[in-house]
C-alpha cells in the first residue's frame, strides 16, 4: 500500500436513538487520496457491515461522493451508510448548496432531507417485479421455510441485490434460522407485520430482517437500502403510506426505520430515515 496521511474518522450508530442499538457505519472523512486497495482492506479490518470514504464530487449537483465497501464488496448504494456518512459530514462542517444534502454514489445522486431525523429519497429500483418459481424455491430452502410460507415476493433491488417476500406476520420474521450455506447468490429481506398477540413490536408496524452473506454479512442488523425496496413495493398498497420498521431484533439491537411515501398508490418518492449518532471520533492512519 501507498503511505496516506491521517485521516478523521467517525463512526455513527444509524437507526436507534439509544447508544448502542442500531447499526454502525465507519465514515472516513477527506479520502481522495486512498486507494481502492486501502479503502477495501480497511473495510474488511473494520468488520461492519459497511465502511465508508467521504471524497470530493464529480458532479457539480452533489455535496459530496461517498463509495461504500462491505468487508467482501463495494456497493453502489446502501441506506444506513448514506444516513450515517451524510451525519458525520454534517457533523464535522460540511454545509450543503442548498436545503437537502446531494450525495452522489455508484447509483447517482440521492437526495436527503434534514428534519427531525435525516432521510434519504429512494433510489430508483434496478430490478423489479414478479420472482420465478425456480427463484422462490431457492429462497424457500435457503430461509429454511415451505414455498407456502412465502405471502409474496418481488425483486426490490437498489443496488445490493434484493429479493423481498413477505412472511405470514412479524412472528414468522422473527423465527427465521437461515441455510446460509443454500444461499448462492441471494440477498434476502424479509417482511412481516406486527399483530395483536404477536411479537412485540411496540411502536413498529412490521419486523424486517436482512439476509446478505455473499457480503460477508450473514444478517445485517438494520438495512437502509431493503427498507426502501420494502417501501416502494408495499408502502401505500400492502402496507401504510407511512410506517416504522423494527429491525435488529433477532441479533441484539433494536432498530427503528422510519419509511413513508408521499403520494398515496404505488406513485409517488419513498424517504427512508432514522437517528444518527456518533459514538467514536478519531484519526485513521493507513
Amino acid at each position: 500500500m501507498s503511505s496516506a496521511a491521517s485521516h478523521v474518522f467517525r463512526q455513527v450508530d444509524v437507526f436507534s436513538a439509544e447508544p448502542l442499538l442500531g447499526n454502525p457505519v465507519a465514515v472516513v472523512h477527506d479520502a481522495d487520496d486512498l486507494t481502492d486497495e486501502q479503502m477495501a482492506a480497511f473495510a474488511r479490518w473494520t468488520n461492519l457491515s459497511e465502511t465508508t470514504f467521504l471524497l470530493t464530487p464529480t458532479d457539480p449537483a452533489a455535496d459530496y461522493r461517498l463509495r461504500i465497501f462491505t468487508p467482501g464488496a463495494e456497493l453502489p448504494f446502501a441506506g444506513h451508510p448514506t444516513l450515517g456518512s451524510a451525519h458525520a459530514w454534517l457533523e464535522a462542517g460540511g454545509v450543503p448548496a442548498g436545503e437537502d444534502v446531494v450525495q452522489e454514489c455508484g447509483a447517482g445522486l440521492v437526495r436527503l432531507r434534514r428534519g427531525e431525523v435525516l432521510a434519504f429519497e429512494a433510489p430508483p429500483l434496478t430490478r423489479s417485479g414478479p420472482v420465478d418459481e425456480t427463484d422462490l424455491e431457492a429462497v424457500a430452502a435457503a430461509l429454511r421455510v415451505g414455498r407456502s410460507d412465502l405471502v409474496d415476493a418481488a425483486w426490490i433491488d437498489n443496488g445490493p441485490g434484493w429479493v423481498g417476500v413477505l412472511l405470514r406476520d412479524a412472528d414468522a420474521v422473527l423465527a427465521l434460522e437461515p441455510d446460509f450455506a443454500a444461499f448462492g447468490d441471494l440477498k434476502i429481506g424479509a417482511v412481516g407485520e406486527h399483530v395483536a398477540g404477536g411479537a412485540a413490536g411496540g411502536d413498529a408496524a412490521v419486523e424486517v430482517r436482512a439476509f446478505c452473506p455473499q457480503y460477508g454479512v450473514p444478517e445485517d442488523p438494520v438495512t437502509g437500502s431493503l427498507n426502501a425496496g420494502i417501501g416502494q413495493w408495499l408502502a401505500g398498497t400492502r402496507l401504510p403510506a407511512s410506517y416504522v420498521a423494527a429491525q435488529g431484533t433477532a441479533v441484539g439491537r433494536r432498530g427503528r426505520v422510519h419509511v413513508a411515501r408521499d403520494v398515496p398508490g404505488d406513485g409517488g418518492a419513498v424517504h427512508v430515515g432514522g437517528a444518527t449518532r456518533t459514538t467514536i471520533t478519531g484519526t485513521l492512519d493507513l
